[in-house]
């Protein structure tokens, strides 16, 4: 039977290249955190001695922007939808995706200066979308910043939350109106305890009724103008 060791094994035996010098950069950045990837953290894990690396990555930056263009070739760009607002809808939920297997991604994303194939590939399908969709050139810059913006911040703050505060269990609230009095934080408390300590209760739920808001906005918008 083959075991975990050995196809670990078989992994760090296999010839080193570009693609799976970045795939274990990614999943050390995953694990870890990108504070952890360093090429020679990076060699371990991959069971080469950190110089190998620069045979396949110029250096650190090389590193990251080919993370990041893989990243970018994860969110789904079908464009098969029946409308404009169903791709833009589609794409951001597979890119907040994207963002909760990644988060080391959510501020690498707009910020490389070389930007790779599929990153490309992704900001002209976006744009190409929204001018199909019969948006101007500069409702369709509002646009794709606005729904940027959201993603990436909705992403960053579910990142950054205590786990606790993603998921609540309705005995959260007892927590809570044990170490806060209630009628000095009336409305707090109601929405604690009347919704997000609700069974079942998920944060990040919350995203989805902040993108309809925004793209039914949009379409107001478009069809106003």
């Amino acid at each position: 039977m083959t075991t975990h060791a050995d196809r670990d094994a078989r992994s760090r035996r296999a010839p080193l290249s570009k693609e799976r010098v970045l795939y274990a950069a990614m999943g050390l950045a995953d694990k870890e955190g990108l504070d952890s990837l360093t090429m020679r953290r990076l060699g371990q894990k991959l069971g080469v001695e950190a110089m190998s690396l620069y045979n396949h990555v110029a250096n650190k930056d090389d590193l990251l922007d080919g993370m990041v263009d893989i990243a970018f070739s994860e969110i789904d760009l079908s464009s098969n939808g029946p409308d404009w607002k169903s791709i833009m809808r589609r794409r951001a939920m597979s890119a907040r995706e994207m963002l909760a297997r990644h988060p080391w991604a959510v501020g690498l994303m707009e910020s490389r200066a070389t930007a790779g194939p599929a990153n490309l590939r992704h900001h002209d399908s976006v744009i190409g979308s929204l001018r199909k969709g019969g948006f101007s050139i500069e409702m369709a810059a509002h646009a794709y910043s606005l729904m940027d913006s959201y993603i990436y911040g909705f992403a960053l703050q579910h990142r950054n939350m205590p786990v606790g505060a993603r998921k609540q269990a309705p005995e959260a609230a007892q927590t809570f109106l044990r170490r806060f009095r209630a009628e000095e934080y009336p409305y707090l408390a109601e929405m604690v305890t009347g919704h997000a300590m609700k069974s079942g209760y998920d944060y990040g739920d919350e995203f989805e009724f902040g993108l309809d808001l925004i793209l039914n906005g949009l379409e107001r918008l478009r069809d106003a103008a």
